[in-house]
């Protein structure tokens, strides 16, 4: 996916990043039927079985949404992870013919969660489709009404979730560090390419941790509520996210429990946030 017009460093970055994803999965996972040969299209879906995913061999596809050109697809990109239903009125279009080979949904599903990496670059290569079109809406808005969906460049000691605070967002870190805090207690790392918080987001709980950038680092913001969406319609995401959450919890209560054992000093951070601060 590439987005039209000008577009910031942070997106091209994220970009270039993805776009070999979907080449690499399917290696080993053999199509579920002869390649498509399709016309120009004003709605390209509609010609698309929804029980298979496509792989774009030829052409160029144009992303709407409402009637608005915000991006567009090209040869290698994957085709019917993203449905109009899971970011409301979007349609794809294509001036010229396309050629594209199906896969059955269901077995790229399995084919990908049968491999911890491969179920990993799956969930952040989702996010990332997710982030990239939330940062093309918020473009189109005049910039006193953008949102900060899409990306964010963040100071060392710049606190990013605070806890308590209710979940709007889910992040991923695509460049940098930081950490985690409990009531000003340090009990975790956040390195790259880490996905949090998440579980607030499907609780629908306050954030129960502080998350403060240990230096200068670049996030990925996908709005709560298509966050979910994606989850709903792709089961296997959520069942994979919850999988990692559960790790990193184990993680966290083992080393809570070595804290506890040993008395530690208050936290004063890089930024000078004193423990009382970053409660």
């Amino acid at each position: 996916m590439y987005l039209l017009g000008e577009q910031s460093a942070l997106a091209d970055a994220l970009i270039n990043r993805l776009q070999s994803l979907p080449a690499q999965w399917l290696q080993g996972l053999e199509p579920c039927g002869p390649a498509l040969e399709l016309e120009a299209t004003e709605d390209l879906m509609t010609q698309l079985s929804g029980d298979q995913l496509f792989l774009l061999t030829e052409g160029v596809i144009t992303g709407y949404i409402g009637a608005r050109a915000l991006f567009y697809w090209q040869e290698g990109d994957f085709i019917g992870l993203l449905r109009g239903d899971d970011w409301g009125d979007s349609r794809l279009c294509s001036d010229g013919p396309l050629r594209v080979t199906p896969y059955r949904r269901s077995d790229v599903l399995q084919h990908l969660f049968a491999d911890a990496n491969r179920a990993e670059q799956f969930l952040q290569y989702m996010l990332g489709q997710v982030a990239l079109l939330a940062h093309a809406v918020a473009e189109l808005k005049p910039r006193e009404f953008r949102s900060t969906n899409g990306f964010k460049r963040v100071e060392a000691g710049e606190i990013l979730i605070h806890q308590g605070a209710a979940a709007d967002h889910v992040f991923v870190i695509i460049d940098g560090h930081a950490e985690a805090f409990v009531d000003g207690q340090k009990v975790g790392e956040v390195p790259k390419d880490e996905i949090f918080g998440a579980m607030a987001v499907f609780t629908g709980e306050p954030r129960n941790a502080t998350v403060i950038a240990r230096e200068r680092s670049t996030v990925m913001l996908i709005p709560a509520d298509q966050f979910l969406s994606m989850t709903r319609s792709n089961p296997k995401i959520a069942h994979s996210l919850i999988e990692s959450m559960a790790r990193r919890i184990d993680q966290l209560n083992r080393q809570i429990i070595r804290l506890s054992a040993t008395p530690s000093p208050s936290f004063t951070g890089q930024s000078g946030h004193s423990r009382d601060q970053i409660k």
